[in-house]
């Protein structure tokens, strides 16, 4: 029987899959397990393998049998397999190997030597290794702006939020520039009147990461296809077939890697959940970074925030560390939507975050079209800490600038689609309630499989089926709306 085109591209593209299972397992390895001086090594490696995989998408046959699939009796989701075959072709197609293969090298290495920096405070030390990494991913840019016709920051943008411009970031973060301030001082005045028990420590770590991995059972991770781990950052990587969590840990302060973990489970069960019969298929892969987040802000936020989440964690937490008052589901629930400006993103709460994305954003586009270099960054951080949170961060750059992985990674672009996502997650649970009148109710009973279900239905079954506009208008009835969130936000915070 004759082989379709179609078909032969089924079976590239599953090659590519099982390539970057074992890419992404060695990346997870790295982060979490991997002996210091293993590292060049290590990165020497995965730029071989990001060289392959790069040779594999930029196949010269490819086009032509791209082209031929597209004249074939084909399924609508077949055509949207093959849309997404043809986005990531061009992508990949824009770039040399050579180029590649480099930026996997000095981002390793920039990663590596960015764990020590950091608790250092050695940002000029940074800056020897982030000076590469920025000029590689201007090179980038540049060849992708010029391959798709877009703007320099738009065309990274475009790697993880496909459609997303900013124009539209812009709109939608200059909407919340002029609520935010406003909202944060009615909020912390509103709150300063509550009393608020604080925890007593120390909290074993063993005991903490068994209430994590228990929460995580509570929201349905399966463990028989993924784990929990340690790294200097928080994240969820993996394939579907086997999701790697990573948190981290302090003995005085249980809550930061108890929310980072349910953060990450949102992440894990979207992985675990997206079509089976299509993996390896770019149509079953997480259709963009703010859907991404949208399901580890809905477990997060949405979820993991709300009063009758803070109950079921109560008697956990209880068992693991003893009864204290702090403990108590009412004081508990306060603990975990107190908002008070603070300098690091991934421990804001859900009404202070969007300032810290916005900065992250303003800052990193202005480095990659061109327009500041490296050595700028800490004054406009400490300009736009003050003028959007009130906090002062001059000298601290292990509290400032070296916070976050991302930009050592250079994961330029990526920083918006946390706050897309949180605006993504209130809306599917505005939609949720809309539809289930005793959401709350059924979330204060314990009774979370109905939020579950609501998501694998509209969000993780459909993977990349539908453009982002499309997905949102099929699970909620409207594309993007931030109405939502600023609603979410007055509701829990000012009702």
């Amino acid at each position: 029987m004759n082989t379709s085109t179609y078909e032969t591209l089924v079976s590239t593209w599953t090659r590519m899959h099982h390539f970057a299972h074992l890419q992404s397992i060695a990346g997870w390895d790295q982060a979490a397990n991997m002996p210091p001086k293993g590292n060049e090594a290590r990165a020497a490696a995965l730029a071989e393998m990001a060289a392959l995989l790069h040779r594999m998408r930029t196949d010269a046959q490819l086009p032509d049998q791209l082209a031929r699939a597209e004249q074939e009796p084909l399924s609508d989701l077949q055509r949207a397999n093959l849309r997404e075959m043809w986005r990531q072709w061009r992508a990949s197609n824009a770039l040399p190997e050579r180029l590649v293969q480099r930026q996997q090298l000095a981002n390793s290495r920039c990663e590596h030597a960015w764990r020590t920096q950091r608790p250092a405070n050695d940002w000029a030390g940074f800056l020897i290794n982030f000076r590469p990494v920025l000029a590689l991913a201007r090179e980038e840019a540049a060849l992708l702006s010029q391959d798709q016709g877009l703007s320099k920051y738009d065309a990274m943008m475009e790697r993880f939020e496909p459609g997303m411009r900013c124009v539209q970031v812009d709109r939608v973060f200059g909407e919340v520039r002029q609520w935010l301030p406003g909202l944060i001082r009615q909020v912390t005045e509103r709150q300063s009147r509550e009393h608020v028990v604080t925890p007593k420590g120390p909290f074993a770590l063993a005991s903490q990461k068994q209430v994590c991995e228990q929460v995580m059972r509570l929201l349905g991770f399966d463990f028989e296809a993924g784990r929990l781990d340690v790294s200097t950052h928080p994240f969820c990587g993996g394939v579907p077939e086997d999701v790697r969590m990573t948190t981290r840990f302090r003995d005085d302060d249980f809550l930061g890697s108890l929310m980072g973990t349910v953060h990450e489970t949102g992440h894990g069960r979207y992985e675990q959940n997206l079509p089976r019969d299509l993996l390896g298929q770019p149509v079953a892969e997480a259709r963009s970074m703010a859907l991404h987040e949208s399901q580890s802000l809905s477990f997060e936020m949405q979820l993991g925030c709300h009063p009758g989440f803070a109950a079921q964690l109560a008697p956990l937490l209880e068992q693991a560390f003893g009864a204290q008052p702090a403990l108590e589901p009412a004081n508990l629930h306060r603990l975990m939507t107190r908002v008070k400006p603070g300098f690091i993103r991934v421990d804001a709460d859900e009404v202070t975050y969007p300032a810290h994305v916005i900065l992250r954003y303003e800052i990193e586009r202005l480095l990659i079209e061109g327009e500041i270099e490296p050595e700028d960054v800490p004054a406009l951080w400490d300009a736009k800490m003050m003028e959007l949170l009130g906090v002062d961060t001059r000298g601290n750059y292990t509290n400032g600038p070296l916070q976050d992985v991302h930009w050592p990674e250079a994961l330029f672009g990526y920083f918006p689609c946390y706050s897309l996502g949180a605006m993504y997650a209130a809306q599917w649970f505005a939609t949720m309630r809309r539809a289930m009148p005793d959401l709350d109710a059924r979330i204060a009973r314990g009774e979370l499989g109905a939020v579950f279900e609501w998501l694998r239905q509209n969000i993780w079954s459909q993977g990349s089926r539908w453009t982002t506009d499309e997905l949102a208008l099929h699970a909620s009835g409207e594309v993007l709306n931030p109405a939502h969130f600023k609603a979410h936000l007055e509701a829990r915070y000012l009702s």
